[in-house]
């Protein structure tokens, strides 16, 4: 637990744990900092993307909005969790996957860890579809074993509207598509085979559909699609990804200025 003194010193300008001295992370929970912890996997992204889209996207995602938040709101980034729930992708090859049981217990210690070092407001934001059901049971889980009030979001779900406007192909974020691909165009060019963009297409696949509790049964992801791709990347652009993690990024700092969802 961390000295029970509280410091004067502006937040630093720095927000990722890890990048962080023990000292600075005290005087941060001493001014009751929130601590985003990207949740993310690693797995099968198409033949133009690697597989570590999720945990690239959901960490610049958490440092551009503690950027937002900065210097009135105190923001730490915890190191991200960059496995998940990924079985839907291992016949792929190139995954990594946990079961539901371990991803309960990593997440639980990772939120006591953080807890322990003093911090109070926990947001778990994480980056992958297949997380998302786990996610929302999870958080009710944690909360109570923890007695802590453990928040989740999935980031492309804060600026849904706003993003929409800003593809042309798809509504929202699908897998390996227009968006993600553009938004590793943004982040991470010399990660994108642009002569692979051609093949980088497959059907629609709507996330927010898939979590309604309807008829259905678990499908792996090569029968959703062969090409491991939902979604059209050809006509992403850096540009355009630029614009998406802004819109996300700007919608959750808001939210959190506002005291969401602790208020």
């Amino acid at each position: 637990m961390h000295p029970s003194h509280s410091s004067s010193e502006p937040t630093p300008k720095e927000s990722a744990w890890n990048r962080l001295t023990a000292e600075a992370l005290n005087d941060l929970a001493c001014r009751d900092a929130i601590v985003l912890l990207p949740v993310a996997s690693t797995e099968q992204h198409g033949p133009h993307l690697p597989t570590g889209v999720d945990d690239i996207l959901g960490t610049a995602f958490c440092r551009r909005t503690a950027e937002r938040l900065a210097p009135d709101h105190p923001v730490v980034v915890a190191p991200t969790l960059w496995c998940g729930l990924a079985d839907h992708h291992v016949a792929f090859g190139g995954t990594f996957t946990l079961s539901l049981a371990t991803f309960h217990a990593v997440l639980r210690d990772l939120c006591r860890s953080i807890l322990t070092a003093g911090f109070r407001k926990i947001l778990l934001v994480n980056s992958h579809g297949g997380n998302i059901s786990a996610l929302a049971s999870l958080a009710v889980e944690l909360t109570r074993e923890l007695d802590a009030p453990i928040a989740t979001t999935t980031y492309f779900m804060e600026a849904a509207e706003a993003v929409s406007e800003l593809l042309e192909d798809q509504g929202n974020v699908m897998h390996a598509c227009e968006a993600e691909t553009a938004m590793m165009m943004a982040l991470e060019p010399g990660l994108v085979d642009a002569a692979r963009l051609p093949e980088a297409y497959g059907p629609a696949f709507d996330i927010a559909a898939s979590l309604m509790p309807t008829l259905k049964r678990v499908h792996g992801w090569q029968e959703v699609s062969p090409s491991g791709v939902a979604g059209d990347a050809r006509r992403a652009s850096a540009a355009k990804g630029e614009a998406v993690l802004e819109a996300c990024a700007t919608a959750l700092a808001a939210r959190l200025r506002a005291g969401e969802p602790w208020a």
